[in-house]
């Protein structure tokens, strides 16, 4: 068994990339003196990551010359965590989508809860796009990542969302200055 792990320094941050056997084991945001948890917990060899087919989407996706990963993904979890995983990935870039929406995709429509745990775990950041997944009224839900990352990730795919605390007229609410 072949563990590699690289990192990549990004527009929103530094994140690590592990790999085992060729296939993508996790893409985790690295913090200023936080360890590589995937990588600490396989014992990675650390690499350059130049010949890293996930490495190389990664820099495609963030300049905005890939929409949709290719690569083959093995990440450890549970039956009902690689589900919620798997239905993530049919969120097409530039969508979003709530909860409730992945419950009912993988037939489980009373588990928003558990579905929400799961994306909370999901080793492979942006890759497998928990980001994408927000609050049923359109707000920000938590992202391991922190907010900040999941505000410029939905940015970058063109997501327009309302600034934090600023007011959204619905069609039916006047504008300033008419009645």
């Amino acid at each position: 068994m072949t563990v590699s792990c690289c990192s990549l320094n990004t527009a929103c941050g530094e994140v690590a990339i592990v790999e085992r056997d060729g296939a993508l084991v996790a893409v985790e945001f690295v913090g200023e003196g936080e360890p590589v948890t995937s990588a600490f917990r396989v014992g990675a060899r650390w690499t350059d990551g130049l010949a890293s087919p996930a490495r190389r989407q990664l820099v495609e996706y963030l300049a905005g010359r890939r929409r949709i990963f290719d690569l083959r993904m093995t990440p450890a979890g549970t039956p009902f965590q690689k589900q919620v995983w798997r239905a993530l990935c049919t969120i097409p870039f530039g969508r979003t989508c709530c909860y409730s929406d992945i419950a009912g995709r993988i037939g489980r429509p009373g588990a928003v809860r558990a579905v929400g745990g799961a994306n909370r775990r999901n080793p492979i950041a942006i890759v497998v796009p928990c980001h994408r997944v927000i609050g049923r009224d359109g707000a920000l839900t938590g992202y391991s990542g922190g907010l900040d990352r999941k505000r410029w990730l939905l940015g970058h795919e063109g997501v327009g969302l309302p600034l934090p605390g600023s007011l959204t007229l619905s069609a039916s609410t006047p504008a300033s200055g008419t009645a």
